[in-house]
């Protein structure tokens, strides 16, 4: 069996390495071919370019890149259609995802597979009918996703994400970690701002002014900030006039499982985070770890959004558990003084989220099934005559 996958961003890789390994379980002379980031270079994967180029979002921040990424389209596009394999799935990243597959279904019938349903249920809802024109089969993360997607004509199953089936952290991981960057046995706060270049530019100083402003009274706090390999030397810039003493986590120069183990025994030994709204939300859940969310965009991005979203907010936590725990530091209000004050407001009571970030792993598919085999098995299944 040959498998062709693209994924975009870091948070696709996470998907797609642990798809990777479920088809490897199910079907053991399976063949990768496609692009993806180290997680998925790990189960085998031999990446035709880096992922790296194709992690940009906003409107704005595409331009500059437009006539590039057309290319990659079509490049990569044309290697599906050239290697002919049994199934194309697309992870994530819809602007190039499903151009890459317009291009495959209008000039072949190799059959479609898109991991991520779009959130049809926040803006934009005919993105599900357009989507439907090009792919055959969507795997949803979460639970009530499927009937928008079944609705449009594809078929659809719920998997649950691989987050919710990841390992917490142990107290000697924790111990290592803390002995391991020299922070003793002081508080951790984390902060996470961002997995993409032009996001990290835009929040790490909003991040730094709000650390500087809530620190005054938490000066015993030490600031870790884990970052991905392709935007390390970005974030390390950033935080150097930060407060706290901050130690980048660099993922790079380790392997992965390594990698994977260190951020997880971060997550686990902070107190609080202070986190760029995105899949980091759920991560930051398995490790119960308190939690703020700030986001802003750029400004023609951010009139866009306003006028597209339908939702009151933009956390998965709060999404999938049905509350509205996580405080939120979104566009006009991610300043500095909002960000510092709902800090505060967390560390007054940590244990306010913790119901909700249990309830969000239980509904993602925590103590059933590997996520990552759970939507290998839903592949496998529906390709059956």
């Amino acid at each position: 069996m040959r498998v062709f996958l693209v994924a975009g961003e870091p948070s696709g890789d996470r998907l797609g390495g642990a798809l990777m390994e479920g088809l490897k379980t199910l079907v053991p002379d399976v063949e990768f071919d496609g692009v993806g980031g180290p997680l998925m270079q790990a189960q085998g994967l031999v990446s035709r370019f880096p992922m790296s180029e194709l992690s940009v979002m906003g409107l704005v921040e595409v331009l500059p890149k437009f006539f590039h990424l057309k290319r990659r389209i079509a490049e990569t596009a044309q290697a599906v259609l050239d290697t002919q394999p049994d199934v194309l799935i697309t992870i994530d990243s819809p602007d190039f995802s499903l151009r890459v597959a317009k291009q495959v279904k209008a000039r072949s019938n190799i059959r479609t597979v898109h991991y991520v349903a779009p959130s049809v249920w926040a803006w934009r809802p005919k993105r599900a009918d357009k989507m439907a024109k090009v792919i055959d089969h969507v795997l949803a993360l979460l639970p009530f996703e499927p009937p928008y997607m079944e609705n449009a004509g594809m078929e659809c199953d719920f998997v649950g994400h691989p987050v919710a089936s990841e390992p917490v952290a142990t107290e000697a991981q924790i111990a290592q970690f803390r002995a391991d960057h020299g922070l003793g046995d002081a508080p951790i706060l984390l902060a996470l701002p961002g997995s993409r270049r032009g996001e990290v530019d835009r929040l790490a100083p909003v991040f730094g002014a709000a650390l500087a402003l809530y620190l005054k009274g938490r000066p015993d706090i030490r600031v870790v900030v884990p970052a991905v390999a392709h935007v390390a030397d970005t974030v390390a810039a950033h935080v150097r006039s930060w407060p706290g003493q901050p130690v980048v986590v660099d993922p790079r120069n380790i392997d992965t499982d390594q990698a994977v183990a260190t951020k997880r025994a971060a997550f686990a030994a902070a107190e609080i985070a202070l986190a760029a709204s995105g899949t980091v939300s759920l991560e930051l859940a398995a490790q119960s770890t308190p939690m703020v969310i700030a986001y802003k965009l750029t400004w023609l991005t951010q009139k866009i959004a306003e006028r597209m979203v339908k939702l009151d907010t933009v956390t998965l936590v709060n999404l999938v558990s049905e509350t509205r725990t996580v405080p939120e530091c979104l566009l006009d209000d991610c300043t500095p003084e909002a960000i510092a004050a709902a800090l505060g407001a967390v560390s007054a009571a940590p244990g306010a989220q913790e119901q909700a970030m249990a309830v969000t792993m239980e509904r993602l598919g925590r103590g059933g099934e590997a996520p990552g085999l759970r939507a290998a098995r839903a592949v496998l299944e529906r390709m059956t005559p």
